[in-house]
């Protein structure tokens, strides 16, 4: 299954793109703001670019797994397995999950049907149908991978 996100809007809060998969839209996605970090950067440039909280992952392609959150299993009070993006340079943890702003994000990609400025709305129902289609192709034995373009 291939994933592609084109980032096409930007200000100094966040980054909004649409979301593709097989060529096919299926939703917007939320994230903090892109400070121009790629994957082809030393650890060192992007660590001197990063701003914690507050900076969208490196363009690039990653490999996408399924694996138990602790952070929304300790927050929802039972096991909860989220879409995980694999070797991010700089960054640790980098999930899709729902959400509808800046803060929500913490690097991880927000999904949603709506957007609007600095904000993205119906991400439940966006989540849940990018989940479904992502553990079905991973029960399929097909790999999962997140580009991210601009």
């Amino acid at each position: 299954m291939d994933i592609i996100l084109k980032r096409d809007t930007f200000t100094n809060k966040s980054t909004i793109g649409t979301l593709t998969v097989n060529g096919t839209f299926e939703c917007y996605v939320l994230e903090d703001a892109d400070r121009g970090l790629k994957d082809t950067m030393s650890l060192d440039e992007i660590n001197k670019l990063k701003v914690y909280g507050q900076t969208a992952i490196p363009y690039g392609v990653y490999k996408v797994v399924v694996t138990k959150s602790n952070r929304f299993s300790i927050l929802r009070g039972h096991d909860v397995y989220l879409p995980l993006l694999l070797n991010v340079k700089g960054f640790e943890g980098i999930r899709i999950h729902s959400g509808n702003k800046p803060d929500d994000t913490l690097g991880c990609q927000l999904v949603a049907r709506k957007k609007g400025i600095d904000t993205v709305s119906e991400s439940t129902l966006a989540f849940n149908q990018l989940n479904d289609k992502i553990n079905q192709a991973i029960k399929r034995g097909e790999i999962v991978t997140y580009q991210i373009t601009k």
